[in-house]
């Protein structure tokens, strides 16, 4: 055993943790050959496989002949590229040790740092840290450089700013978190309460979001108007943490009215649009104005541009009102904020067509732009709102299908949630409501988003949409392109669109879409692409978006790519759903079509199944693949496909903290052990879906940690490695591993630590194998080369355990001459009744 702190190769941990091996059916399509993504991943792999040399890079790099943007990236900075490779600045890794990026980075030019920062487009706060901290470049000049590099000014200065703070951002139902300055390698945890509860709660895991180095996540199906204690644990790979403490209020379910200024609609209405500007209707933080609609119709001419004006006005509530009529739109706001809307009946408004030409809409034979966007609701550069409870249907003009082009013509809700002011962006609520057309008579979008290439557009940021009905779209269902920081797509019904959910693109993550039921898709021709659509990452970087416990029944495929300026590739965590397709062909039936492969796509416990071929269809990075345990049982799909939407409420075998619903529908079920011992507080099994492997105290020295299947962990090397375990070991607690030694030598320790902290702890560790005598001896337990063992944990441990530590100690070794390989796997904690 040793105190050394490690100087290794630390990354190869963390790289290995995306090799996640699993059984596939014999339709699953070609394995990924490549990690290189960005630009300057291609490119040094590239110039590395031909053994590029300072007298043979431009020559190399002009014969290249991969990726368009690659090559795009040769014209721009060729010279600079050279540069980059012979200085190693792009073998830098999370590995790579301060003094070597000083090294490398200390004589980087501003021209240099454009190319790097054009070279990695994901990686921007990465990059934007290392620059500042080892290079001899001022402060001004890496701005300069990012934004030469055409980086979002915004970006670059916030990501480099130093105290940016910190923000916690409660809706009525969850809360989105976001923690600045931060490192790809660390992670965080989060666990929460309510103020009047003594127990905690686990939550998901924030997410790596490399745009401004933060963590981010959200925490959901909370109580309304509660205050929640919220406790965020950051880990790093040394095992070094630091701990946030939060303290928030979810918003209540209606929003506190002005008595003074409640109207009824008869009131202070006469025909034509109803103006809240004109009437200086609006409200404060301590009341809203609030507008009731009592029997009279709101009907406004084709002259009026919405038939219900808000304009700028803000804490306005509308309720019970029906709409018709508006030029372009039945209700408009720009520029407000803290606006209500509930229980709204909105129809017959937009443009009508004059002249149809090429099979698209325009008002006059004269005008050029087709007619598009017209909206039941809009509201245009506005943050903070509420929609529930409304229907919004029957617009003037149905949109065109993809026959003719990209769909233009009405949506019935449009969003551009980016207000001038800070304070007011985003926090957009979208509930329990009706947004529909007709077969022949449909929207273009149901809900629209606009300035979908930009970071500023769609929902912007802390918004969910959650428990509506959506149909009849010749495009998407649902928009929320652009940023997409803790955006809740929830609980909704879809069906009848061109696509179901469009993420394309995620320019700042995490989004969640969990918990919905597409299906029945299709356009007015009957032409469908995806249930949830994606795409983007690199041309418009870069967030990532977890897709959680939906249920999909589709014709063509389940999750698939659409280009985002020629960029197909997209970044998800694909969990627990049903995914069923119904036709095969090229870029058809799939149930995660993913063409570049990306290798931190993961897909986890879905349930996939085309019922064309019988059997599961994905393009797919497969080593990121983890089947479902009765992904082949033909009567349990047979039991999903006839429960429909009902299916989402199974008892999962891989719940997800927070996220699963925990609920237990009795014609399910339980499948094995696995899914029966779920949610049982004396059974804990290893299970490597999503796990976070670090070094243990300061026992790693050197080696490699190997994700061999969903319930197996290899090491190398001179190696003390962890996990996070929360298990309360008792005197009947029993533990069983199969245990694998491979290779000539005689190691110190192997065995398994049971450990409270990140310290290490004798009366802990249990020593299954190895010369030193140190640790709980357990060598009776085991025997070479591979054993099943069984020991009583419970009679040499007790009390909680936080960390599982898997154990190589072999000092007595150069790292040349080491070749002991341990496989832990099937690893399980049993207690008995006490």
């Amino acid at each position: 055993m040793n105190s050394r702190i490690s100087a290794g190769s630390i990354w190869l941990i963390f790289a290995s943790a995306f090799l996640i091996v699993s059984c596939t059916s014999s339709s699953h399509k070609r394995e990924a050959t490549t990690y290189a993504v960005q630009p300057g991943e291609k490119l040094n792999t590239y110039l590395l496989a031909n053994n590029a040399q300072p007298d043979n890079i431009n020559d190399l790099l002009l014969k290249y002949d991969g990726s368009k943007k690659a090559k795009r990236h040769i014209k721009l900075y060729r010279n600079e590229i050279a540069e980059l490779f012979t200085k190693k600045v792009l073998d830098i890794t999370p590995s790579t040790n301060s003094d070597e990026i000083k090294s490398r980075l200390q004589s980087i030019t501003t021209e240099e740092s454009t190319a790097l920062f054009s070279l990695y487009p994901i990686d921007t706060a990465k990059w934007m840290k290392l620059i500042s901290i080892h290079s001899e470049l001022a402060e001004n000049e890496v701005y300069e450089s990012a934004i030469a590099a055409g980086l979002d000014p915004s970006i670059v200065f916030k990501a480099s700013a130093a105290g940016f703070e910190d923000t916690v951002t409660p809706l009525i139902n969850s809360i989105g978190i976001v923690i600045y300055g931060q490192d790809e390698t660390s992670t965080a945890t989060v666990r929460f309460r309510a103020d009047d509860e003594m127990r905690w709660q686990k939550g998901l895991n924030l997410s790596w979001e490399p745009v401004y180095g933060s963590f981010a996540g959200s925490i959901v199906y909370l109580n309304a108007d509660t205050t929640y204690h919220i406790e965020v644990q950051i880990t790093d790979p040394n095992g070094e943490q630091q701990e946030h403490v939060f303290q928030t209020k979810t918003k209540p379910n209606s929003p506190p009215i002005d008595p003074e200024k409640v109207y009824y609609l008869s009131d202070i209405y006469s025909g034509g649009q109803l103006d809240l500007e004109a009437l200086n209707i609006s409200g404060s933080a301590d009341g809203y104005a609030k507008i009731i609609g009592d029997g009279q119709v709101i009907e406004a001419s084709s002259d009026n541009l919405a038939a219900v004006n808000i304009g700028a006005q803000s804490y306005v509530m509308l309720e019970n009102l029906t709409i018709k009529g508006g030029q372009r739109y039945g209700i408009f706001a720009k520029k407000a904020h803290h606006i209500w809307i509930k229980g709204c009946n909105v129809s017959e408004f937009g443009r009508e067509a004059v002249d149809i030409r090429d099979g698209l809409a325009y008002v006059s034979p004269t005008t050029n732009s087709p007619i598009n966007y017209d909206s039941g609701i809009y509201l245009e550069r506005s943050g903070i709102a509420v929609i529930e409870e409304c229907e919004v249907h029957s617009p003037n003009l149905g949109a065109n299908s993809w026959q003719v082009g990209h769909p233009k013509g009405a949506n019935a809700l449009q969003v551009w949630a980016y207000h001038d002011s800070d304070a007011y962006r985003g926090e957009f609520i979208v509930r329990n409501n009706r947004f529909y057309g007709a077969p022949n008579h449909r929207f273009n979008d149901v809900i629209e988003g606009r300035k979908n290439f930009e970071r500023r557009g769609g929902f912007v940021r802390n918004s969910a949409i959650y428990n509506n009905y959506l149909a009849y779209a010749n495009d998407d269902l649902i928009e929320i392109d652009g940023g997409q920081q803790n955006v809740l797509v929830y609980g909704n019904e879809m069906e009848q669109g061109y696509a179901g959910i469009s993420i394309a693109p995620n320019m700042l993550g995490p989004s969640y879409v969990f918990h919905n039921h597409i299906h029945n898709l299709g356009d007015e021709t009957g032409k469908e692409w995806t249930a949830i659509k994606a795409g983007g990452l690199i041309a418009r970087p870069a967030g990532k978006t977890y897709i959680f416990e939906n249920v999909i029944d589709v014709g063509r495929n389940g999750i698939a790519a659409s280009k985002v300026n020629g960029d197909t590739t997209f970044w998800i965590g694909s969990q627990n759903n049903i995914i069923l397709t119904d036709n095969t062909g090229y870029s058809v039936g799939y149930c995660i079509f993913d063409t570049e492969k990306y290798y931190k796509n993961t897909s986890t416990n879905d349930i996939c199944f085309n019922k064309e071929v019988m059997e599961a269809r994905y393009e797919f990075n497969l080593g990121q693949l983890s089947e479902h345990p009765e992904a082949d049982n033909l009567a349990y799909i047979e039991s999903i496909m006839q429960a429909g939407r009902a299916a989402m409420d199974r008892q999962m075998v891989m719940p997800i903290p927070n996220f699963s619903k925990h609920s237990i529908d009795e014609s399910f079920e339980p499948l094995d052990l696995k899914q029966a011992h779920a949610f049982d507080p004396y059974y804990w099994k290893l299970r490597t879906e999503d796990i976070s492997i670090t070094p243990f105290a300061k026992q790693y020295d050197y080696g490699e940690t190997t994700i061999v299947d969903n319930e197996s962990v290899a090491i190398q090397g001179n190696s003390w490695v962890k996990i996070p375990i929360d298990f309360d070991v008792v005197k009947s607690t029993e533990l069983t591993a199969t245990l694998l030694i491979e290779g000539e030598g005689a190691p110190e320790i192997i065995g398994l630590g049971f450990e409270t902290d990140n310290k290490v702890t004798s009366e802990r560790v249990i020593r299954f194998f190895g010369t030193q005598n140190w640790g709980i001896n357990a060598l009776k337990y085991f025997s070479q080369p591979s054993s099943q063992i069984t020991f009583p944990l419970g009679d040499f441990v007790k009390g909680e355990i936080n960390y599982l530590v898997f154990v190589l100690d072999y000092d007595g070794v150069s790292k040349k001459n080491n070749d002991i390989k341990v496989t832990f796997s099937n690893v399980t904690l049993r207690s008995g009744s006490d």
